[in-house]
């Protein structure tokens, strides 16, 4: 099933994109070609494949939160712009409303 103008249309318009009429109609038989592909992995995939999202096992690399010590808070502060009470000052951005 070939997907028409009109429905890349209305799929950007869902998406919030901004596409004209001549960029649906080129964009209608690029997106077919994606969902054929698809459609073609989810033929082969059967209950001996395992899901994976890597084609390599990964594992995370996780290391102990341990309590170290750190800079005085003297000389973190020293290369600051603008100190106010033991703390970094920034300009204010939002409003008290």
């Amino acid at each position: 099933m070939a997907l028409t103008a009109e429905e890349v249309a209305r799929l950007a318009g869902l998406a919030r994109l901004d596409l004209t009429e001549a960029e649906c109609a080129e964009l209608a038989p690029e997106l077919d070609v994606i969902l054929t592909s698809v459609s073609r992995v989810a033929e082969v995939v059967g209950p001996d494949v395992p899901l994976m999202t890597h084609a390599l096992p990964l594992t995370n690399v996780m290391r102990p939160d341990e309590v170290r010590p750190s800079l005085p808070v003297e000389a973190v502060l020293a290369g600051a712009p603008d100190v106010e009470e033991g703390r970094f000052r920034v300009p204010r951005i939002l409003s008290e409303d």
